[in-house]
């Protein structure tokens, strides 16, 4: 078995995954980080990467994509060491401040806290259920977004009616020939602007949307080249070129279910002092955990992955009160990153 030995096990690559190694690093602590899928970014590149995000203090806008190339650049001082594709199957406490980590490759992290930064689990898309659709997946049929620019110019279909839906069919009316929205009814989960934008732009025909449900396509040579849709009890088809699925996430929460962590719902419960579970030394961040006022943002989550930091720090040393850092005077940061004190 393959052992390594560090100081914190983070377990997801997401936003506040990354975030938490910067807040570990400056404590002086290394991290190993875990994640099932190859990539860092958790959602943000799995999903929608070239979705705009706006609530990031001081960037008014930026591409979720970007903002992980950022948060990954601002970690990397820090030298973290990942581990990707592989899934953790077990977690062990061994004494008060010794973990035993196993992954599904045959591999043992041993470490001094854990902190799950899972975001919603593993988790994975609903599908469009109908029969044989699939074998156009990642061909025609798409349930995330790698690069728009494979449709520029292309008749897009995009179905949902929450925000991803409305995202993506909004940002890639810009560049595609058309983009026809459909959703199963007029009730839309999406944000109001989204849906007032949708509305506007389909009044100067330049989308469309259309209620209803897919129940079937039609295949021309081997490519997906019509939809049908029933709507209001009529069948009609839709030309397309590109489909687009969005009906949300399936949570597989997984092996975290098993570790006798107090759960609400699926969520972690934490305290908010330094969002610690029910389990000493094994803590959780992000969208993962779960306590009274919960929101689930980026940012609420960088707050907490400070505060875990803090947190851990102290429990390794309980003798003396660790001190509030400061990235402008710390001699940690600026030694690492080469900068003049």
């Amino acid at each position: 078995m393959k052992i390594i030995e560090t100081d914190v096990v983070i377990i997801g690559a997401g936003p506040v995954g990354l975030f938490q190694i910067f807040e570990l690093g400056l404590q002086g602590l290394k991290a190993v980080v875990i994640d099932s899928v190859p990539e860092i970014g958790g959602q943000c590149s799995q999903l929608y990467p070239d979705k705009p995000i706006y609530d990031i203090p001081a960037i008014p806008v930026a591409s979720a994509q970007s903002i992980i190339n950022n948060l990954a650049k601002q970690a990397s001082p820090f030298m973290p060491t990942y581990l990707m594709s592989e899934k953790v199957t077990e977690v062990n406490k061994e004494s008060e401040r010794n973990f035993a980590v196993k992954t599904d490759r045959n591999r043992l992290v041993q470490c001094k806290a854990v902190i799950i930064a899972a975001g919603n689990g593993a988790f994975e898309p609903v599908r469009l259920k109908v029969k044989g659709i699939e074998d156009f997946e990642n061909k025609q049929l798409f349930y995330h977004v790698k690069d728009k620019v494979l449709f520029k110019d292309k008749n897009v279909v995009v179905l949902g009616g929450g925000d991803s839906a409305f995202d993506w069919a909004l940002n890639l009316q810009p560049i595609a020939q058309s983009v026809l929205l459909i959703h199963r009814s007029s009730n839309f989960r999406a944000s109001q602007a989204s849906v007032a934008k949708m509305e506007q732009l389909c009044d100067n025909y330049q989308m469309q949307f259309l209620c209803g449900q897919v129940v079937d396509y039609q295949q021309k040579e081997g490519l997906l080249s019509k939809v049908i849709v029933q709507s209001a009890g009529i069948k009609r088809s839709v030309d397309l070129d590109h489909l687009l699925v969005f009906f949300g996430l399936s949570p597989k929460v997984g092996a975290i279910a098993n570790w006798n962590l107090e759960m609400n719902h699926h969520q972690i419960c934490v305290d908010t002092e330094k969002f610690e579970t029910s389990i000493p030394g094994i803590y959780a961040v992000g969208d993962i955990n779960d306590y009274p006022g919960k929101r689930k943002l980026i940012l609420s989550g960088f707050h907490e992955a400070a505060l875990a930091a803090f947190a851990i720090k102290q429990a390794m040393d309980t003798t003396k009160r660790v001190a509030t850092l400061y990235t402008t005077t710390s001699p940690v940061l600026h030694k690492l990153i080469n900068t003049e004190t």
